[in-house]
């Protein structure tokens, strides 16, 4: 069953959501919201979706990065990128911290703001703590895309949308981004929208 992805503007994307239970994890409940929750993110297609976007407020994300949907980028764009495939998983009460602080710049988009990108400086490289969809520890290192995919998706647990973090010039449609953006260096981007460079 595919849910219904709440848009900015609800409430809801902008509350702390509240870790789950040991009895909740272990229920019938969250296993049928895992299910509905990955379902809805292969059908927007996402790479993450969080539990807040489904109108849920509970510490709660799921995760795939599929080859298929890296298809369009060049060798050279998914190399920038540091992106590869990351298989589907769980991740319960997650919590993050920065192991490489170093900030990657690149257009991120959202399933809850519909349309539209812009550049998010993210940092290089993330450990998560967590627990997975059987209630046990799961802890995992993140570079590049990934790292950033775990950002995004962390960030939904408190509230936090992208937008928050976006360089506000480089604020686009989706369409436009696809049409003069796609393909170029953030350095690139930065000259042509007027940014200093970054350092």
């Amino acid at each position: 069953m595919v849910l219904k992805i709440v848009q900015a503007g609800d409430p809801v994307l902008r509350r702390k959501a509240r870790d789950l239970t040991p009895e909740e994890i272990a229920s019938p409940e969250i296993a049928r919201l895992i299910e509905q929750m990955r379902d809805t993110m292969r059908d927007a297609p996402g790479v993450g979706l969080a539990a807040p976007q489904v109108g849920i407020g509970l510490r709660l994300v799921v995760v795939e990065d599929r080859a298929e949907y890296q298809a369009g980028l060049s060798e050279k764009e998914l190399a920038a990128r540091e992106r590869k495939p990351v298989p589907f998983h769980v991740l319960i009460n997650p919590t993050l911290v920065v192991e490489d602080a170093a900030p990657a710049e690149f257009h991120e988009g959202c399933l809850s703001v519909t349309g539209f990108a812009a550049l998010v400086a993210r940092a290089s490289a993330v450990r998560v703590e967590a627990l997975d969809a059987h209630g046990k520890p799961v802890s995992l290192r993140a570079r590049g895309w990934y790292a950033r995919i775990l950002q995004h998706e962390l960030d939904h647990l408190d509230g936090t949308l992208y937008v928050d973090r976006m360089e506000t010039r480089s604020f686009t449609t989706a369409e436009n981004h696809r049409r003069h953006q796609a393909g170029r260096s953030t350095a690139e981007l930065r000259a042509e929208l007027g940014l200093p460079e970054r350092k």
